[in-house]
């Protein structure tokens, strides 16, 4: 038998998705406001800028060499095989 719910069990805050749409019953046009006026900005230091600079650098590197070198390749075998 499975086990009743409570209300202590429900959670009824934690949201995935704005639900503030026009047209529903309980659109609030200054909802988008409040919300942005209790989000805090977190001040990021000179150093953990550029280290999140280098980082994005270091995930794209890869992609980056694969693809230079996939293009050098296919440009030196079209050279060979028209020459």
């Amino acid at each position: 038998m499975a086990k009743k719910r409570s209300d202590d069990d429900l959670d009824m805050t934690t949201s995935f998705a704005d639900m503030n749409v026009d047209g529903f019953k309980w659109y609030n046009p200054n909802a988008k406001k409040q919300s942005d006026m209790k989000k805090t900005k977190t001040k990021v230091t000179r150093k953990e800028y550029w280290a999140m600079v280098r980082g994005a650098f270091a995930a794209i590197a890869p992609f980056i060499i694969v693809s230079v070198l996939m293009f050098s390749l296919v440009f030196l075998l079209a050279y060979f095989w028209l020459k």
